[in-house]
């Protein structure tokens, strides 16, 4: 008899796995639309602090700004290619 936390049991619910809790293994493996989301956010804020930061003169938070700006690129970057190898 298999049990709830069981990891044999499929389409059981996985308790304590981190960002997983409450979903079973077949819908709650797909993470990317959130992080996507996360990823543009953050290029869309990163640019908006770098403009009003070059518009300012403030060169510490233009830089700031960019950083985030490039991150959100990154993250979209390696979103896409965990897309890729899915199909």
């Amino acid at each position: 008899m298999l049990r709830n936390g069981d990891a044999r049991a499929p389409g059981r619910f996985r308790p304590g796995t981190r960002g997983t809790r409450g979903v079973s293994y077949y819908e709650g493996t797909d993470m990317s639309a959130g992080e996507k989301s996360k990823a543009k956010t953050e290029q869309i804020v990163g640019k908006a602090v770098r403009k009003v930061a070059h518009a300012v003169g403030d060169d510490t938070t233009a830089a700031k700004g960019a950083a985030l700006e490039t991150r959100g690129k990154g993250r979209d970057t390696k979103e896409k290619a965990k897309g890729a190898f899915k199909r």
